[in-house]
């Protein structure tokens, strides 16, 4: 823009000064060559009151004014006789033997032509030529020094331009890093109010946008902790329930149930009232955490008579993701193949590091796969479900800086693969990664 700005400024500055500069060069040639003119008419004419003295005289004043003037005076007599600097008799000079006086082009400058009249045997006629270099005395230097004003008035007008889009550019450019920053997720950015009125309003404006996003967020996730705190009344008096049992192996079941669905409502309310900058700087060890959530999940597999394959990397393989979103991608993984696959169909999760950091979860089983729909649209499920599970993995994946892909499995079941982003400092580790491939027969 700034540039923009200048090059405007130039074309309109440039404009100004041809229309400017120009008539006026032209302006000045005229007057030189009208000055020189006047004053060979002048000399001319004082010349006309000589005509009258002895021819012997008048030779000497006319080569006396030949050798100091710069014009070559010439003085046509009645009887033919020519005084003065040589010149032909031409018609124009006939014309003035005519009676008239006037000023004609001649080749390499102009002739000035004056009739006397009252002299026995006619009009005689004194030619005053005056040369180009005479009629452009000055021009020369005179349209040097207007080029050079125009050259000084255009380089003053790009220099006023270059700080009138500095005073503009800068606050846009603060503006639209503002702005960037503010759909990074820093919702404490704020952009300068500075500039001209519109930019100034521009960055109010964004300003009260960003405390207003902030206090929408805050209301949602305040909501959204009253909301599963109140899953705490039920749960309690679920526990009250269990507690009556009398079967002790029974009670223990369910109070077992009851208090990991206590801790999974604690993890909501924490999650929701965590500030969201928070995710940013989130760490955590992907082979310890995938390791953990396999484990958890082949009790399951082993009832439901499925073969479960787990690959994972020996740690530490950093990830930029917190512990409870890692945890919570890999249970959603897993629990899809479990609710949308048959049982005794097999899967396996995988979980390789990246050669630039970061890590690679794959999970893959011999169901029915996905189908023709994108299974990771929010809200879209052919299962019964609520179509939130794939989403919400995507949004983990992606919070990390990666990415989650789904396809065919080789056997054209389901595969989904989630990409972890890197941490931006990972640790250093001095051991060596290599792939420890555990079969379960579930």
């Amino acid at each position: 823009m700034r540039l923009r700005v200048i090059l405007l400024v130039v074309a309109t500055s440039s404009l100004v000064l041809v229309s400017f500069l120009i008539p006026l060069a032209l302006v000045l040639r005229t007057l030189a060559a009208d000055r020189a003119v006047s004053t060979a008419t002048a000399q001319a004419q004082t010349m006309a009151l000589l005509v009258t003295l002895p021819t012997d005289s008048l030779r000497l004043t006319i080569d006396q004014i030949n050798a100091e003037s710069g014009t070559a005076v010439t003085v046509f007599l009645p009887s033919g006789l020519e005084l003065g600097q040589p010149a032909p008799r031409s018609e124009a000079v006939q014309l003035a033997q005519k009676g008239r006086s006037f000023t004609a082009e001649a080749p390499g400058g102009a002739q000035v032509l004056v009739a006397v009249d009252g002299l026995p045997g006619g009009p005689a006629v004194i030619s005053t030529f005056v040369p180009d270099s005479v009629l452009r005395h000055g021009v020369t230097r005179a349209w040097l020094l207007l080029g050079c004003v125009g050259l000084l008035l255009l380089v003053l007008s790009v220099a006023v331009a270059d700080q009138l889009a500095r005073s503009v550019v800068r606050p846009i450019k603060a503006l639209a890093l503002a702005s960037d920053r503010l759909a990074a997720g820093d919702l404490a950015a704020r952009a300068t109010v500075a500039g001209p009125p519109e930019v100034r309003r521009a960055g109010t404006g964004l300003n009260r946008l960003a405390v207003r996003i902030g206090e929408l967020l805050a209301h949602e996730r305040e909501t959204v902790a009253d909301l599963s705190h109140r899953l705490r009344t039920p749960l309690t008096a679920l526990r009250i329930d269990a507690e009556s049992l009398r079967d002790s192996a029974e009670m223990e079941r369910l109070l077992a149930d009851v208090s990991a669905v206590e801790r999974t409502v604690s993890g909501i309310i924490r999650e929701a009232r965590r500030p969201s900058g928070d995710s940013a700087r989130a760490l955590c060890d992907a082979a310890e955490v995938v390791a953990a959530c396999a484990a958890f999940w082949w009790p399951l597999a082993e009832d439901q008579d499925r073969w479960m394959t787990v690959e994972v990397a020996p740690g530490p393989v950093p990830v930029r993701v917190s512990r409870d979103d890692l945890a919570t991608c890999a249970d959603i993984l897993l629990e899809n193949v479990f609710a949308h696959t048959p049982e005794g169909a097999a899967f396996a999760i995988r979980l390789a590091p990246q050669a630039g950091g970061g890590a690679w979860l794959v999970v893959t089983d011999d169901g029915p796969g996905f189908g023709d729909a994108d299974p990771t649209q929010r809200g879209l499920s052919r299962g019964g479900s609520t179509g939130l599970g794939l989403d919400i993995s995507r949004r983990i994946a992606e919070a990390s800086g990666g990415t989650l892909t789904v396809g065919r499995s080789a056997s054209g079941g389901g595969k989904v693969t989630v990409g972890l982003g890197s941490p931006a400092r990972p640790p250093e580790t001095g051991r060596r990664h290599g792939r420890n491939r555990l079969r379960l027969r579930a």
